[in-house]
């Protein structure tokens, strides 16, 4: 299987997406568009993953309007994607949903919880890495797969082959250091979870998101 990844941010990388790929013998190739304009075609894409984006799927850029004509091929094909952060918003303004400023902006760790049980062996709740004060409308016959305390949609099913996370599960230690050290003065401004990035690098990252990461991944590739 081909996984083709696009990363948007140096600083936030596929993380445990990669241990998947290697651990099920699958090619992963990492797209920079915001960086380099290029992207796959949906013919050479059996697995598409959109990662986290310090933009808004709302700015008005090329590569991210070009993104969207990907996603919408991608579902008029059937295949599999995986949309994080900025990527659940992508996929879901790609089907005529809003993306707007959340309820509350979260930036380190919180829990989230379970809404339905359509995928097996899920924990009712887990401790995600949040880094966003913005949020898409759930899209139409997507089912809401997690929520947090703060933000109702934290993540949906579209059918049995699309998942958003508004979430992260994938980083692992050397990713939060990563995201933390370079992105930390994000966390310090109007932040609701009051976590600073001392704080964020010093929870340590929950072995379970690894194994939902792989599960989730799983379900949709199936």
């Amino acid at each position: 299987m081909r996984v083709n990844v696009l990363q948007h941010a140096p600083n936030e990388g596929p993380g445990s997406i990669q241990d998947w790929c290697h651990a099920r013998n699958n090619k992963m190739f990492v797209y920079h568009p915001a960086d380099f304009g290029i992207l796959p075609t949906v013919d050479e894409t059996d697995l598409l993953v959109i990662l986290g984006s310090p933009n808004s799927p709302n700015d008005d850029l090329d590569w991210i309007k070009k993104e969207r004509v990907l996603i919408k091929q991608m579902l008029a094909a059937s295949k599999p994607i995986l949309g994080i952060c900025f990527g659940s918003q992508q996929i879901a303004k790609t089907l005529g949903c809003q993306v707007l400023d959340a309820p509350a902006k979260e930036v380190g760790w919180a829990l989230v919880y379970l809404q339905n049980q359509i995928i097996n062996g899920l924990p009712h709740q887990l401790t995600a890495l949040h880094w966003h004060q913005q949020m898409s409308e759930i899209p139409a016959k997507a089912k809401l797969l997690f929520s947090s305390d703060l933000v109702k949609n934290q993540g949906y099913l579209l059918g049995n082959n699309v998942i958003g996370l508004q979430f992260h599960f994938e980083p692992k230690e050397d990713n939060v250091r990563e995201i933390a050290i370079n992105d930390g003065a994000y966390a310090l401004e109007n932040n609701d979870l009051q976590q600073t990035p001392s704080e964020i690098m010093k929870h340590g990252v929950p072995k379970e998101n690894k194994t939902v990461m792989f599960k989730l991944l799983d379900y949709i590739t199936r």
